[in-house]
């Protein structure tokens, strides 16, 4: 295999060597101040040849015609077309005609301030750089190997886990990520996480709902927020900034599959990944008025990882990645009503389907009717979920303030169907597929902000204050009788690998929230920066909390930046969390187990003494400093300390012969309960490095990067509570607690050098994945071994709209650590680790822009 990679990316290059002719240009992008743009779109005009400027605002290009000339553009400033003749390229974008479009980037409400003077760490993520030279198709795992500080796995094996995958920010968990999109606060998915190595207990926000296709860049605030954005931003916020490009048509084409392994047939290769999209801007007059709209649709096939070697026998004869297919519309827009107002209009709809393998009942297992399945069956867990948003806006001027109002409409249903399945409790006349019901999460958010700068206030001071007023509504709906109920009691009930939700778990419940904040930031000084924010909320089902930050930033010389900041924050329990209920089969060392997942104000709650959900507190320190030599070599360090308190965790799960809680399972006929708490005290300590270097090599250019995370994650208590007071191993165990501790691994190592000569360009990627330790059934331990992965891409421009590229991740076919199946918690050789479990993957794309 190594050879003929070789060999071909020798011949391209000396086929593109003909066509390295053209000159390379260098240059800086600075707005009406004089300050970097960052993010912003360099295109050579009549070509598919861009890139986009750094955290200094500088770009190098190498054309293509012999007569180039440049279209810079970037949200909220007016566009420019320039000739380049060849030396050095200096271009100073102005503010948009409306003036209320200028940059924001996330952790700032100042529309002065770029990521070289904010005084948290902000990663700016260009996707067209991205998706042009990586095999990863979908924005979960595009940001899993290019931000360290980002975790997301995929799932097997874990019911609706199967179908979104969670996803963190510096190994804390997904409902602890704050996402926006164009600022604005994305809803989160209906689904909480009860199975699984990641996320277990947790909600999150689905990040693959909005194609990549749409997005322009994506912002990373790698620090504590919520006294300025709200609840969920403990960890950080990652914003998503859509398209907002005009008179241009981007089309792609991708398809990849996995190299076969561990299957039960001669089948070479599976997983095959198609995606097709379209994306367009329109602009409407002279105002900077446009509409931006992208077309997305991505089919995800089943891989089979479950024919591995082992001597206790398999848990599961179909093991691996759900099939999946998804379709999605979104759109950016602006429409300008005046020189000093405009009305924004962004959103989309997704609608995602999934099969999903669940748990194998062989032909000899009591809940089999062999003359409906002689073999025994694998049943199929499959999904119908539709995501849709919308906001509407309007930014105006009173006085001289910047005045920005909004409505905000979110919804993610998930609805369940069982296939290839049975009631065995009727016996031969079952039916082989299920409704089995399922839950929606519905969100409507009214903003109101005002901003101003005062230029004259020593050396600039910006004042942000606004109001915020947000309902959610929870329900969660039954299925079909036969999903859930038993006809005959010496038999198992419901349907097989998911058994549907029953009316009495039904449920529909909702919440107000309303918010005020302020926050100013003041630059004492050319060098000195101070800022600060004060966050009040309310919410009906558990009251008040006051949240404050404070920050600041300090040029020590033109070349070395120091930053801090320290925070208090908060997150409110979701109303899943708080409102979930279910009876399920969980299956513990191979055997299934009836669970009563009970709410948190059940009876059985009520009964042992839990307390109602209330808010996690926490409090965050960030330390860094940035450098920056030249245009060529940038560095940044952070070290960050989270502490939270009362975080809210799924408990272990508590048998019908427990001294305790034993006699209320039996009156239940249930063999075990578990339920939510706020049982678990944590402490994050931490260091993110990014280092980033661009040189000259022989006719290209090389950009090489290093982007490193490390992170410790402990346990500093579980509190308990009532009749289970003083019974911590009980309540929150070993198991439960290596899965808090694996949300990520202790370092992960990016090293990328991307190499770009005339029409070919190269990229090659090593991410490092540290060791992982998890508990098994039988209470020992899975020592996940460092692992690492190599991804390589070729890429070549067949004319000048359009490239050609093909690669691989996971080049030399690394895989996890082998257990035995019948003792993790998937059923599978491997746990979901962040390196994933499915060896090689081949990839091709062609890529069009006009």
């Amino acid at each position: 295999m190594k050879q003929p990679l070789l060999a071909l990316t020798l011949g391209v290059a000396s086929v593109t060597t003909a066509f390295g002719q053209g000159q390379t240009l260098t240059g800086q992008v600075l707005d009406s101040a004089g300050k970097p743009v960052i993010g912003a779109t360099v295109v050579e005009k009549g070509t598919n040849n861009g890139t986009a400027t750094d955290n200094a605002g500088r770009f190098t290009l190498k054309t293509r015609t012999a007569s180039p000339r440049l279209q810079i553009s970037s949200i909220g400033y007016g566009s420019q077309e320039v000739a380049a003749t060849g030396g050095e390229v200096s271009v100073r974008l102005a503010d948009s005609s409306t003036s209320l479009g200028d940059v924001q980037v996330v952790g700032s409400r100042s529309q002065n301030r770029s990521v070289t003077d904010s005084p948290s760490p902000v990663d700016i993520i260009d996707l067209r750089e991205v998706t042009t030279k990586t095999g990863q198709l979908d924005v979960n795992q595009l940001l899993q190997f290019v931000a360290p500080s980002f975790n997301s796995n995929r799932q097997t094996g874990s019911d609706g886990a199967d179908h979104v995958d969670p996803a963190s920010l510096r190994g804390l968990g997904p409902d602890q990520t704050l996402v926006l999109v164009n600022g604005k606060r994305q809803h989160q998915s209906a689904l909480v996480n009860l199975f699984g190595s990641r996320g277990r207990g947790n909600t999150g926000t689905d990040l693959n709902v909005i194609p990549a296709a749409s997005i322009e860049r994506i912002e990373i605030l790698r620090d504590g927020a919520a006294a300025q954005y709200g609840s969920d931003a403990i960890a950080g916020v990652i914003n998503i900034v859509l398209k907002s490009s005009v008179n241009e048509l981007t089309a792609s084409a991708n398809y990849g599959a996995y190299e076969a392994k561990y299957r039960f047939d001669d089948q070479l290769f599976d997983g095959g990944n198609l995606n097709a999209n379209v994306n367009y801007g329109l602009g409407l007059g002279e105002r900077g008025s446009f509409v931006n709209a992208t077309l997305d649709f991505n089919q995800r096939q089943h891989t089979q990882r479950a024919n591995v070697p082992n001597p206790d026998g398999l848990a599961r004869r179909e093991y691996g990645d759900p099939k999946v297919q998804n379709l999605s519309a979104y759109l950016n827009s602006k429409f300008a009503l005046s020189e000093r107002s405009h009305i924004y209009v962004f959103g989309g709809a997704n609608k995602r389907t999934g099969d999903a393998y669940a748990w194998t009942r062989f032909a000899d297992d009591d809940r089999n009717v062999p003359t409906i399945y002689p073999n025994g069956f694998d049943p199929i867990i499959s999904s119908d979920i539709w995501d849709a948003s919308a906001v509407v806006g309007l930014r105006t001027k009173l006085g001289e303030w910047d005045l920005d109002l909004s409505n905000n409409f979110g919804s993610n249903r998930f609805e369940y169907g069982v296939k290839n399945s049975l009631n065995a409790s009727l016996g031969a006349a079952s039916p082989t597929s299920f409704n089995a019901g399922g839950f929606q999460l519905q969100q409507d958010v009214v903003s109101l902000g005002l901003t101003r700068n005062y230029t004259t206030v020593l050396n600039g001071l910006n004042l942000a204050a606004g109001a915020e007023f947000r309902r959610e509504w929870y329900s969660l709906f039954a299925g079909e009788e036969a999903s859930y109920r038993n006809y005959d009691p010496s038999k198992s009930g419901g349907s097989q690998g998911f058994p549907g939700y029953q009316p009495s778990d039904a449920i529909k419940a909702d919440r107000d929230n309303v918010g005020a904040y302020v926050d100013a930031e003041l630059s004492v000084t050319p060098q000195w920066l101070l800022a600060a924010a004060l966050r009040y909320e309310h919410y009906t089902d558990f009251g008040s909390t006051l949240n404050y930050k404070a920050s600041t930033r300090y040029n020590l010389t033109e070349f070395l930046t120091l930053r801090g900041t320290y925070s208090t924050g908060f997150r409110a329990p979701s109303l899943a969390q708080i409102n979930f209920n279910s009876t399920f089969t969980n299956f513990i060392g191979g055997d299934p187990v009836e669970v009563l997942l009970a709410r948190n104000n059940s009876a059985v709650t009520q009964k042992l003494g839990v307390p109602a959900l209330k808010q996690e507190t926490s409090n965050s320190a960030n330390l860094g400093l940035t450098s920056r030599i030249g245009s060529s070599l940038s560095l940044t360090v952070d070290g960050y300390y989270i502490k939270v308190k009362d975080r809210v965790v799924l408990t272990s799960q508590f048998s019908a012969d427990d001294p305790v809680i034993g006699p209320d399972l039996t009156a239940l006929n249930v063999d075990q309960a578990q339920f939510f708490a706020n049982a678990v005290d944590t402490r994050s300590l931490g260091l993110d490095v990014v280092l980033n270097h661009t040189a000259t090599l022989g006719e290209g250019r090389l950009n090489s990067s290093v982007a490193a995370n490390i992170n410790q994650l402990k346990i500093d208590r579980v509190q308990t509570s009532g009749r289970l007071a003083g019974r911590e191993d009980d309540f929150f165990g070993p198991r439960e607690q290596a899965f808090v501790k694996a949300s990520a691994p202790p370092s992960k190592i990016n090293l990328t050098f991307d190499y770009e000569l005339g029409r070919f360009s190269t990229l090659l990627r090593f991410v490092r994945f540290d060791k992982v330790r998890l508990v098994d059934f039988d209470g020992n331990d899975m020592n996940y071994a460092a692992r690492v992965t190599t991804d390589l891409t070729l890429s070549y421009a067949l004319t000048d709209h359009l490239q050609f590229s093909v690669g691989s991740t996971n080049l030399f076919n690394r895989y996890p650590t082998f257990f035995n199946p019948n003792n993790t918690e998937t059923g599978g050789a491997w746990d979901p680790v962040q390196m994933g479990s499915n060896g090689r993957f081949y990839f091709a794309k062609l890529q069009a822009r006009f």
